[in-house]
C-alpha cells in the first residue's frame, strides 16, 4: 500500500507535470472507484490544474478553489504516467484501469488497481473536506507543528497497542503497515506495547524514530517517477516484508505475525527482548 513517502513522491511528480495544464478528458473504467456524482467527473473537462497537494495518503489535484480531483490508492492501487496518453478505449471491467485523466499536451495518467479486492477511491468535490477520509484525518507527523509534546498528547490515556495507533489515520495521518514496522524497529519497541504506558524516554525515542524514518523515506522518494517508487520503498525497508532475513542492526532473524489481510515484521532482539511474538492478534509475548 502506498504510504506517506510514496504519496508525497507522487504528489511532487504530479505538481511538476500537471499544474498549469488543462484536463481535456476523463474516462471511468471502474464505476465503483468513483465515489461521488455531484459534481460529475465531466465537470473537470476544461478545468486548469492549479495545485497538487497531499492529505495523509490522499492526493488532491485542485482546479481553482471550487473543484478538486481527490484519490486514494488504497492497498493495490497505483498511478501510471504517460507522456503521450494512449488513445485506446477503456472497457469497464476489462482492465485494471479505474480512471484515466488526459491533459491538453497529450500527457496524462491512469489510476489502476490490481487484484480482486477493489478499494481504490476517486472523488470529484468542491472542497477536499467533503471526502470523509480527509475530514477525519489526524495531524501530519512531518508538519512543524507536530512536536514531541503533541505526539505525547495523542498517546496519553490510549490503552491501544502502539502498532495499531501509528496506523490509525484519525490519530496520525499517512503512516501505514510498512512504515509503522520500520518506525517501531528504529525505536527498538515492541509493536504490542501499550501507548498509554510508554515512559517519557520511550516517547522521545519513538517520536525521533518516526520523524527520522519518514523524513528519510520522503527524501528517497523525491524526484523519482511513479514507476520507480515501489522499488525504492522496498530497498529502504529494514524489517518490513523481510521475514526470514537477517536484521541489519543485530543479525537476528526478522519474524512475522500474520493477520487476516496483512502481516507485520519485527526483530526479536531489537524489539521484544529476544522473545518471539505469538501469531495471534490479541496474544501477548510467548512465555
Amino acid at each position: 500500500m502506498p504510504e506517506m513517502p510514496e504519496v508525497q513522491g507522487l504528489t511532487a511528480f504530479l505538481a511538476e507535470r500537471t499544474v498549469g495544464r488543462t484536463i481535456v478528458r476523463t474516462s471511468v473504467g471502474a464505476i465503483a472507484a468513483l465515489k461521488t456524482y455531484d459534481p460529475p467527473n465531466t465537470a473537470l473537462h476544461g478545468a486548469e490544474i492549479t495545485a497538487a497537494s497531499r492529505r495523509g495518503k490522499f492526493i488532491v489535484l485542485s482546479c481553482g478553489d471550487d473543484l478538486h480531483l481527490v484519490f486514494h490508492l488504497a492497498k493495490a492501487g497505483w498511478l501510471r504516467w504517460y507522456e503521450t496518453l494512449p488513445t485506446t478505449l477503456i472497457k469497464p471491467g476489462k482492465s485494471p484501469i479505474a480512471v484515466r485523466v488526459g491533459l491538453d499536451d497529450e500527457s496524462g495518467f491512469d489510476l489502476t488497481e490490481a487484484g480482486t479486492k477493489k478499494s481504490l477511491a476517486v472523488y470529484v468535490v468542491r472542497d477536499p473536506e467533503e471526502v470523509p477520509g480527509i475530514a477525519r484525518l489526524g495531524p501530519d507527523p512531518l508538519e512543524e507543528t507536530f512536536t514531541r509534546d503533541v505526539f505525547a498528547g495523542l498517546l496519553d490515556g490510549r490503552r491501544t497497542q502502539i502498532k495499531g495507533l501509528l496506523r490509525d489515520q484519525s490519530v496520525i495521518a499517512g503512516i501505514g503497515n510498512a512504515y509503522s514496522d520500520e518506525i517501531l524497529h528504529a525505536a527498538r519497541m515492541s509493536p504490542y506495547a501499550i501507548a498509554a504506558t510508554l515512559s517519557g524516554d520511550e516517547i522521545d525515542r519513538l517520536y525521533a524514530a518516526m520523524r527520522t524514518t519518514l523524513t528519510d523515506a520522503v527524501a528517497e522518494a523525491s524526484g523519482k517517477p511513479p514507476a520507480d517508487l515501489k522499488d525504492a520503498k522496498r530497498r529502504g525497508m529494514q524489517v518490513h516484508a523481510r521475514r526470514g532475513e537477517a536484521c541489519p542492526v543485530c543479525g537476528d532473524t526478522v519474524r512475522s505475525v500474520f493477520f487476516a489481510d496483512r502481516s507485520m515484521e519485527y526483530c526479536p532482539t531489537c524489539q521484544t527482548g529476544g522473545k518471539p511474538l505469538a501469531d495471534r492478534r490479541l496474544s501477548r509475548l510467548l512465555k
